[in-house]
């Protein structure tokens, strides 16, 4: 069992009786929602939920982070990545998403649900009929009005009897201020009617604990009661929540000095966690310098507007809403959208031109981090500027493909097509990058005349990167439909007679892959070993791992072919601890069904049935019923044979029942450990 709820960054105060009731109701209902406004603390509560529960479901926890999603476009696939499904059909996700969570037994969390509520009430009607002893656990400002929902509202923290609004207070007093005596009567009264001021929303006191830094608690509480008795009209008429969560917000804002205010509104651009480039890159313009943007996130960060996570950002989506409502009073709402579009665009071309080299799996990191902000640059470019959105969604297609965002990958190339169609090197690209993720998802007449869409154009205009690309996909169609002297020649006639390097171009080095793989194929064995012998050590050399990865995989291959087992599985194993880096789901299925294949090989008919079951545990999440590719398979079964005659068919069914019904990120993580 396990889960991927997200870490507890601060202390948490009180809840009990919350916690109790909701663990109670787990067990009771199906579907639970936690409502109440922005900033009560519904994720905190859901957390510790979540993690209290975990025992009871067997194949654990899975959270899904909702809120930096802008519409429903991404609502599956966010669920999906949630429960780690990397599907690599044609299929639709939520057809494949119902299909894998069927024989589940685990708790599904869907944080902040609240403005996706007619999307988050479809899915979930799908999923619960679908997987019957699945659970989920929703928070949401409003309840999401589906049948079977159970909803329990949550409150602020307590302001009387055990006061755990003032616990929450002070402990973070007490590190945004050490050595101040908080528990000395002056100031815990005036602890105590900030406290009361704020209804103890504990985000409207984590606002108030970070203006310690410039003022006394006596001087926090003077204020705040001078601000709500303007607002009450002098009346004892309590707020609602909403509102006093929004004057708190409001009044940090005040506080903050003008360019932190500029900014706070900029940042709201972000969906996602951000870094101090892309804000800098974004935000800066006008008062506010580049440099001057990194030293006000700083200062953003020690106010609670914003919070750290690593080396990134993250705003709360009500401060987001509040510097949106900001952006659009100082009326840069579409000039920062621009900037921030233009910015993500700028960074697909980097990624591209760094995806040869020692950064390579660095910037497979970096992609997938801003994977929502380069959605939403998409979805900008695509009103504002198709070709931009072509050039975009080509550049960053080739790595979402290979990281299981197929669908994704699918979706906004093909869309960026058709919006604009005028011949363009941005199109070729394209082309190319629709045509790799149609080709993973099975379809192979569609990959075929995408690649020969994609030469014709490349040819015409004369570009030879482009042509290379095109000699790729087509190859790489050719090797899947089993077709290695095709893949053979078409590597052949783009490479051309001349000697040049493997590593002149990305396209190069993969079209000497489908070279490579086409010689295994054919039976070159010799040749295909000196081949990619010479190619890895060129990879090593520059420090890629992408490349080298499928090296390793034909190392492997011709080693098996040759009766070298154990050298077979060193170099399964290089190939697996690669593809994890990158987080290549497909090559680690492959990497799996390669490496059982070499421990078949040497006798160990356990260690086999364990890794054949782990391999099926990841085959079934990119949704492929047949495992491996063409040259794979005959000795994937007679090395399962070998397997099963070594232990006997009952052991080796129920050990390879055993690992496949294991976590895959936890299986790999032993395998890796040389736990086999």
């Amino acid at each position: 069992m396990a889960s991927n709820i997200p870490e507890e960054s601060t202390s948490f105060v009180g809840r009990r009786a919350e916690l109790r009731r909701i663990d109670q109701e787990l067990t009771e209902h199906r579907l639970i929602t936690l409502t109440g406004p922005g900033g009560v603390g519904k994720t905190r509560i859901a957390m510790r939920a979540a993690r209290a529960a975990a025992a009871r479901f067997p194949d654990g926890v899975c959270w899904a982070d909702l809120w930096p999603l802008q519409g429903a476009g991404r609502l599956v696939a966010s669920v999906c990545d949630a429960v780690g499904l990397a599907d690599h059909t044609a299929r639709t996700p939520v057809a494949v998403l119902c299909e894998w969570l069927a024989d589940k037994r685990l708790l599904l969390v869907l944080d902040s649900c609240e403005h996706l509520v007619d999307a988050c009430r479809d899915l979930l009607g799908d999923l619960l009929t679908a997987a019957p002893a699945v659970t989920v656990l929703v928070t949401s400002r409003q309840p999401l009005d589906i049948v079977g929902e159970w909803t329990t509202e949550i409150g602020p923290l307590s302001c009387t009897g055990d006061n755990d609004a003032l616990t929450l207070f002070t402990e973070r007093a007490g590190t945004a201020a050490p050595g101040v005596p908080f528990a000395a009567p002056p100031h815990a009264a005036a602890a105590a009617v900030i406290c009361r001021r704020l209804e103890g929303i504990p985000l409207a006191l984590e606002l108030a604990v970070a203006q310690l830094a410039n003022s006394s608690v006596e001087q926090i509480a003077e204020r705040l009661t001078s601000r709500f008795d303007t607002l009450d009209g002098d009346r004892p008429v309590r707020l609602p929540r909403h509102r006093t969560l929004r004057c708190a917000i409001g009044w940090s804002h005040e506080l903050c000095a003008p360019l932190e205010r500029l900014l706070w509104a900029r940042l709201s651009v972000f969906r996602g966690t951000f870094d101090e480039e892309s804000a800098s890159a974004v935000c800066a313009g006008g008062p506010l310098t580049e440099q001057g943007v990194r030293g006000t996130l700083a200062a953003l960060a020690a106010k609670s507007v914003l919070t750290r996570e690593g080396t990134r950002f993250r705003m709360l989506d009500t401060l987001r809403e509040y510097g949106r409502m900001w952006l659009t009073e100082l009326d840069e709402t579409t000039a920062l959208a621009d900037r921030h579009a233009a910015h993500f665009a700028a960074f697909g071309r980097r990624a591209e031109l760094g995806w040869l080299g020692p950064e390579q799996v660095g910037w497979y990191g970096r992609v997938a981090e801003a994977h929502v902000d380069l959605c939403t640059a998409l979805d900008h470019l695509l009103v504002t500027d198709p070709e931009r959105a072509q050039e975009l969604s080509g550049s960053i297609g080739f790595f979402w493909s290979c990281c299981g965002h197929l669908h994704e990958a699918r979706d906004y190339v093909a869309r960026a097509l058709a919006a604009h169609q005028g011949p363009s090197p941005a199109r070729t690209r394209a082309l190319w990058a629709l045509g790799v993720a149609v080709l993973l998802q099975g379809d192979l007449p569609l990959a075929d005349a995408l690649g020969l869409e994609c030469s014709r154009a490349a040819r015409a205009s004369d570009d030879a990167e482009a042509v290379l690309q095109a000699g790729y996909l087509i190859g790489l169609t050719h090797l899947m439909a089993g077709r290695p002297m095709s893949a053979h020649t078409v590597a052949d006639q783009v490479l051309g007679p001349a000697p040049r390097t493997p590593f002149d171009s990305p396209a190069r080095l993969r079209c000497h892959l489908v070279q490579l793989f086409a010689l295994t194929g054919l039976g070159r064995l010799t040749e295909a070993r000196a081949e990619a012998t010479a190619l890895r050590r060129g990879c090593v050399r520059r420090g890629e791992y992408w490349s080298r990865s499928y090296i390793d995989y034909q190392l492997s291959l011709i080693s098996l072919f040759q009766g070298r087992p154990e050298e077979s599985a060193g170099h399964a194993r290089a190939m697996l601890a690669a593809k994890e880096g990158i987080g290549d789901k497909f090559g680690i299925a492959l990497g799996l069904d390669l490496f059982a294949a070499a421990v078949a090989a040497q006798g160990d008919g356990a260690a086999a049935a364990r890794l054949y079951g782990s391999g099926q545990a990841i085959w079934r999440t990119v949704g492929h019923p047949q495992r491996g590719t063409p040259e794979l398979r005959a000795v994937r079964e007679e090395c399962e044979q070998r397997a099963r005659a070594a232990i006997g068919d009952e052991a080796y069914a129920d050990l390879f029942r055993r690992a496949s019904e294991e976590r895959p990120g936890t299986s790999l993580a032993r395998i890796l450990a040389g736990e086999l």
